[in-house]
């Protein structure tokens, strides 16, 4: 599975795909460098960046014409919205928008096609959908919360987590969490701007350990490859996330004792949206479409069949 490295505007209808890929420079406090855009190899395309709000038709002006172009801003994570072999954009989530817009063309005779914006930064990310209007969609993998509730709308949801703490393998285990400060007090942790994640370390500061030396990260793949470095850091990172490392070969050790299942993803939109009621209609279809054949097979092939059972079960 390839990664990312900008932001980009992919194109797809039901049943093609292209790709644009352009470099995003982030400068600093002040501003962004222009950037610089490629096409990817082999591919044309219209190529577009993301800094600014987006905005789509909402559903109803959609059914009046009876076609629309929907904004999909993804967040690249393997096996959810990633770089297939071929070069296409493909995954979990992408695949569940792609056959959402199926469903709209089928359901309510709209011409739907999506139109995808890569960011890099989960932060970014989530402001950017929240910024926007109408007939935009974001797919990063956000916690429902009645918090983000007030600022975003979400779709139901899509697959349950496991958040976990992951050190470097030579690291002993974290038997309980009762012996936080044994195990981890001597360690760096890293921080997640703007996620759960963040929360989860201030928590642990402010309830065991008040001396905790933090830093930032911008990315799952930042905070896994310094974990894995073996430098003395630790931190919180979705179940997926780790699977994916240990997949990899990382020398990183999950602490099943911090586990937390409580989670689960939806897709985001703006709170203004009125596709809200339409993805909750997808979601109901099938008598459920996570309960489908066709659901199951898609987590499967996107992240092995282990781990879809333990996000299915994560519990069980």
């Amino acid at each position: 599975m390839s990664r990312f490295g900008g932001g980009a505007v992919a194109r797809s209808g039901a049943g093609f795909l292209v790709v644009g890929i352009a470099a995003l420079a982030i400068g600093g406090c002040d501003g962004t460098e222009e950037p610089e855009a490629s096409a990817a190899p082999g591919e044309g395309g219209r190529e577009e960046l993301s800094p600014s709000p987006l905005q789509g038709p909402q559903f109803e002006e959609a059914v009046q014409e009876g076609d629309a172009v929907l904004r999909v801003v993804f967040v690249p994570s393997s096996g959810f919205a990633y770089e297939g072999e071929g070069g296409e954009l493909t995954g979990v989530t992408v695949e569940l928008l792609r056959s959402f817009a199926r469903f709209v063309e089928d359901a309510h005779g709209v011409d739907v096609e999506l139109e995808f914006h890569r960011e890099e930064e989960w932060a970014r990310f989530y402001d950017l959908v929240r910024s926007s209007r109408g007939g935009v969609f974001g797919i990063g993998n956000v916690t429902i919360t009645e918090e983000r509730r007030e600022e975003l709308a979400f779709s139901p949801p899509y697959l349950r987590n496991v958040a976990t703490i992951v050190t470097h393998e030579d690291e002993p285990e974290l038997s309980s969490m009762d012996d936080v400060q044994e195990v981890l007090a001597h360690l760096t942790g890293l921080s997640y701007p703007g996620t759960l994640h963040e929360e989860r370390m201030e928590t642990l500061r402010r309830e065991r350990l008040p001396d905790l030396r933090t830093v930032e990260v911008t990315s799952n793949d930042e905070l896994v490859g310094r974990v894995a470095s073996g430098d003395g850091y630790f931190g919180y990172i979705d179940i997926y996330n780790y699977w994916a490392a240990v997949e990899e070969g990382l020398p990183i050790r999950r602490h099943g004792a911090a586990d937390d299942a409580s989670e689960e993803f939806g897709v985001i939109m703006p709170l203004d949206s009125d596709w809200e009621p339409v993805m909750e209609e997808f979601f109901r279809a099938h008598d459920g479409i996570l309960g489908t054949e066709w659901y199951g097979a898609l987590l499967g092939e996107h992240l092995g069949p282990e781990l879809a059972r333990l996000l299915d079960d994560p519990e069980g």
